[in-house]
């Protein structure tokens, strides 16, 4: 029952073969966890819900729960326990984490995850000395010392701008060349 961020739980005794929205054989309480009175949080009526029982209802895991916090014992309860008991000892023996506590605390130990690493200081050292050659490259000579040659200088000079230039030029000869062929196909007509 509900709706979006106003939940609400009705306790039924329903026949198991009836879908989940289908007859209701009897009201049995409900739980508001939004009420903030808490006497009116849970209204369970405990002597139809025993009565239930001893003829044999079994109660959701859920149900069970709460039933279980209000003093109402069921044997499917022990049951439930006895099998998380169970499993917990087969995740133990295989040492693997038997929920999401025990998961997280794992995973809290062993550190980030291995996508996510540092790059380890060595590589930082030698991408150092790969910033600095480019630096001396772009320095003007000291006295004593031969200028590089001019195809050096302009790769050192940025590559936006000669683009640019290309392109510039590069439309232009396009035009000039296109009125030139434009021209000879003029006179022979």
């Amino acid at each position: 029952m509900g709706r979006r961020n106003r939940p609400f739980f009705r306790l039924n005794a329903v026949e198991s073969r009836t879908p989940r929205g289908g007859r209701i054989i009897e009201k049995l309480g409900h739980y508001d966890p939004i009420e903030k009175d808490i006497a009116k949080q849970l209204v369970l009526n405990k002597e139809r819900i025993q009565y239930w029982l001893d003829k044999g209802a079994i109660p959701s895991d859920t149900v069970s729960q709460i039933l279980l916090r209000q003093g109402i014992k069921t044997k499917y309860a022990k049951e439930r326990s006895a099998r998380r008991a169970k499993a917990r000892a087969l995740a133990r023996k295989k040492g693997l984490p038997f929920n999401k506590v025990e998961k997280a605390a794992i995973q809290k130990q062993a550190g980030p995850p291995s996508g996510v690493q540092a790059p380890p200081a060595e590589k930082k050292a030698e991408a150092a000395p790969k910033a600095e050659p480019k630096a001396e490259a772009k320095t003007e000579p000291t006295s004593g010392v031969q200028a590089p040659p001019a195809e050096v200088k302009a790769e050192a000079a940025p590559k936006t701008e000669p683009k640019a230039e290309a392109k510039t030029e590069s439309k232009a000869e396009g035009k000039a060349e296109s009125k030139a062929e434009d021209k000879p196909e003029d006179k022979k007509k």
